[in-house]
């Protein structure tokens, strides 16, 4: 086991990635490594104590993912979370309302809803690659140029809602492409594939204070 992964001892800090099985959680940790991040994982309530910020990742299916995310107990802990909460693309989704993917109820901690591209926008789906992002200066993207591109791989997106809307992105559409509620973030690309760009997020993240 990677030492740093040892290192953020109760209260201390670092980032805890909530291990839930529905995570690329290798190439995440590979980027917290090349900023010097501590990090660990978060296998039980108990575990969320131990760091300062929480990450939530995830690829694949948003249903199947909550249905995973059940199974670890750890919803209702997560929801009452005052330290900073990031959700990364399927992550995201987790803390929308509902998924049009398998009809899926999820944590509803930000009230906007994850659709379907729709083919009739004559796009590819899913929207795979770079793709520019327009943010409204949110500590979040503290030092990331306007309109800096990021990599998704995504078949469903949040609905666009001003109220919650950090950074938008289009596809067809207009959606969000990061969304923030109190201390809970999400992002739909996935910053540790997007470069330097990506890596400032993941490092202003890291350095939230609420």
């Amino acid at each position: 086991m990677n030492d740093r992964m040892e290192k953020p001892p109760l209260g201390v800090g670092g980032i805890g990635i909530v291990n839930y099985g529905a995570g690329n959680i290798f190439s995440l940790t590979a980027a917290l490594e090349r900023l010097n991040v501590q990090y660990g994982m978060v296998n039980t309530e108990s575990d969320l104590e131990k760091y300062s910020h929480i990450i939530i990742p995830g690829v694949g299916h948003a249903g199947a993912a909550m249905e995973k995310l059940k199974q670890t107990g750890l919803i209702k802990a997560i929801k009452a979370l005052k330290k900073p909460v990031l959700g990364i693309c399927v992550g995201m989704q987790l803390i929308t309302e509902h998924s049009e993917e398998g009809d899926a109820t999820l944590m509803d901690i930000v009230p906007v809803n994850t659709k379907k591209f729709d083919k009739s926008l004559n796009i590819k789906i899913p929207h795979m690659g770079w793709n520019n992002v327009h943010h409204h200066n949110n500590s979040l993207f503290l030092s990331v140029e306007n309109n800096a591109q990021f990599y998704f791989v995504h078949s469903y997106f949040i609905e666009y809602n001003p109220t919650f809307d950090i950074a938008s992105a289009n596809y067809g559409l207009k959606f969000s492409a990061a969304i923030q509620k109190d201390n809970f973030y999400g992002v739909q690309f996935h910053p540790e594939k997007s470069g330097k760009a990506g890596e400032q997020i993941l490092k202003n993240f890291s350095n939230l204070s609420l």
